[in-house]
């Protein structure tokens, strides 16, 4: 087995790709949401803040849920479930990121940011993650804290939340969910193993792919909206629509074929989506 450092351990137990996903999202929420030049060293504050809560929150989740991951293929390899870690001493270090994370966003931002921090933290530590051992439902609920960070990014760069801020959220919202829906498929058998209800496991396939396509459906509207309120142009909007109806597409596909072919490229696609229309509205913001 390869050797693993400590700093490497907890470095996987904050997830990092998803921290650099979430902290994506917060850039480019702090950059629409400046309405003048971007202060660059406020940009620096909100990213280094948002980190802290989100290394903290992604392992506090690993924490909560190291039993879980013990019984899941893809999972068990963890620093906690394969002992390289402790609970204990992880809690301490998890819990110091996500309150440091909070105060630095407090002092250094704005108060509204720390607090949809907070609100992310929480709902997604003490909310989502028991949630998933008793409804599929809970699968929608991790999808607000996974879209709250892009409004903390534009409340530090406005100072404020507008409809623009929660249309944003509405994006990342609809788009986590087709995303999400074909990962659990794919591992439908090791959520199964681990007791964890989501609806691949209660429902099946069926189910499960009709719902992405209800989800990716309405993130073609949705996805319009930032220019029709102005906040992006008609690049954005070609591009946006675009993407959506591939999404919409692909999501069709795999509705009426279950394979794990088509699922494997559903989110692939998902996965395709989010950089690309986060970089539209950066490259097409409206001045």
């Amino acid at each position: 087995m390869p050797h693993h450092g400590r700093a490497s351990d907890y470095l996987e137990l904050t997830k990092p790709n998803i921290v650099g996903l979430i902290l994506c999202t917060v850039a480019a929420g702090y950059y629409l949401g400046s309405p003048g030049p971007v202060d660059l060293l406020g940009l620096i504050h909100v990213v280094v803040g948002s980190a802290l809560v989100a290394a903290g929150s992604n392992a506090l989740n690993q924490i909560l849920e190291r039993q879980v991951d013990a019984e899941m293929h893809r999972t068990r390899g963890r620093p906690l479930p394969s002992g390289r870690l402790r609970a204990a001493e992880s809690t301490v270090v998890a819990w110091s990121m996500g309150v440091a994370g909070v105060v630095y966003l407090w002092l250094l931002t704005n108060a509204l940011v720390a607090v949809l921090a907070a609100v992310t933290l929480g709902s997604y530590v003490f909310v989502y993650t028991p949630l998933k051992r008793y409804t599929s439902f809970s699968t929608v609920v991790g999808a607000v804290p996974g879209a709250l960070p892009v409004v903390g990014g534009w409340a530090a760069g406005r100072g404020s939340v507008n409809l623009e801020a929660w249309v944003l959220f509405g994006i990342l919202f609809l788009w986590q969910l087709p995303h999400f829906l074909a990962l659990a498929w794919l591992y439908r058998d090791d959520y199964a193993r681990a007791g964890l209800r989501m609806l691949s496991v209660t429902s099946g396939a069926g189910a499960t792919f009709r719902q992405a396509l209800a989800y990716a459906v309405a993130l073609l509207p949705v996805s319009l909206v930032p220019t029709l309120l102005g906040t992006t142009g008609m690049v954005y909007f070609g591009g946006a629509l675009v993407l959506a109806v591939w999404l919409i597409a692909e999501t069709l596909a795999v509705t009426f074929d279950h394979s794990p072919r088509r699922a494997r490229r559903l989110f692939l696609v998902t996965v395709i989506y989010l950089p690309v229309i986060l970089v539209l509205m950066i490259v097409d913001k409206a001045t």
